[in-house]
């Protein structure tokens, strides 16, 4: 066992403690990971503040990028010293969700208490979302990692672990977004901002962004939005609909608020769906009126991380960007080292970050 410095959660809604963990080689079909970059998502911020419950002590974190340091005697197609993005869609290839095609409903469960790391005195260390990224290193399944480009960067790379693939796949994927539609996102974050550039490559006509913030909508312009409307006017689903000239075929809720979802179904025209993104707090309720979406045949469907397949979607993605046709970069709105990392979760949390990197480099 080897020790690495992880940034650990020993209580929900404290802040989180640097210290020493221990960390096993990897076995079989895993590989280890020396990260170079790792991003916040709000994900990890509900988990460590006790939305969702989960096992303590652990270690979150699961939007990374580095180099493989170790291989497994089952690994394939990898070699140490790959650049590798490091994603939490763990799949085991075989279960009928696999089989079928939706490595993100995988069904094998993973045991994060006994996964490859503890503390120093051997005793549990939850590995959050299989991941446990806020850390110097990782151990993963080789399933959840995607080989980079040599020249991309580590800090944008990680970008493509998660807030990336689920804004850009909910309107791709889930949304099945098609040439000529009309699109909703609510939601200007770093999900959202994503969503609304999925709509853009899938040739969306209107894309309407709606958000609390003026600021917000005004970046959601420079990502691909045609309209901004207000979250905070009366009835925002006037505006959209207004704006667009009748109702969306698709509405991608990226925030995890109840109001949103509450109102999500206003926009849409007949025959559109919701699509929800955005994750409330365990039991947190929303409500709608069903004999509505019965009659004009509406519909409303979850989306977990994009519904993507990374080894087919990350590639992509990548080649849009280095086209210049996926905004990755504007994406980053400030930059931590890892001692940093409380008060770069803090800034996440006020709303107004696209996306923090924390950088293990950084001094």
């Amino acid at each position: 066992m080897d020790r690495i410095k992880a940034a650990v959660c020993h209580e929900f809604g404290k802040p989180l403690v640097i210290e020493e963990i221990s960390i096993r080689p990897p076995e079989g079909s895993e590989v280890e990971v020396t990260l170079d970059a790792v991003a916040v998502c709000h994900s990890d911020i509900s988990y460590a503040d006790g939305a969702w419950g989960g096992s303590l002590p652990a270690v979150y974190g699961h939007e990374a990028a580095g180099r493989i340091t170790n291989v497994g005697d089952h690994v394939k197609g990898l070699s140490v010293g790959d650049p590798v993005v490091v994603t939490l869609i763990r799949a085991c290839q075989t279960c009928p969700s696999c089989a079928s095609g939706v490595p993100t409903a995988c069904a094998t469960p993973y045991d994060g208490d006994h996964g490859p790391i503890t503390d120093v005195d051997g005793g549990k260390m939850h590995q959050a979302m299989a991941t446990g990224a806020f850390a110097e290193r990782v151990v993963v399944e080789q399933s959840q990692v995607v080989k980079l480009p040599e020249d991309m960067a580590m800090d944008v790379a990680s970008l493509l672990a998660c807030g990336v693939i689920t804004g850009v796949g909910a309107a791709v994927n889930a949304g099945n977004v098609r040439a000529g539609d009309v699109v909703v996102v609510i939601g200007a974050g770093g999900v959202g901002l994503n969503a609304i550039q999925g709509a853009r490559i899938a040739g969306a006509s209107r894309i309407i962004a709606v958000d609390m913030s003026e600021d917000k909508l005004a970046v959601a312009m420079e990502f691909g939005a045609t309209d901004g409307v207000l979250g905070t006017s009366g009835s925002p689903w006037k505006a959209a609909i207004k704006a667009a000239g009748r109702g969306a075929d698709a509405v991608l809720v990226t925030v995890g608020a109840i109001p949103a979802y509450d109102t999500a179904p206003r926009y849409l025209a007949p025959g559109g769906k919701v699509v929800m993104v955005g994750m409330p707090h365990s039991g947190d309720m929303s409500s709608y009126e069903p004999v509505v979406l019965a009659a004009l045949g509406q519909g409303m469907v979850g989306s977990k991380m994009g519904d993507v397949v990374i080894q087919r979607d990350i590639p992509w993605l990548i080649d849009l960007y280095q086209q210049g046709r996926l905004k990755l970069d504007e994406l980053i709105s400030g930059r931590w080292s890892f001692d940093q990392i409380n008060e770069a979760i803090a800034d996440t949390k006020t709303g107004a970050a696209r996306r923090n990197v924390i950088l293990f480099d950084k001094v």
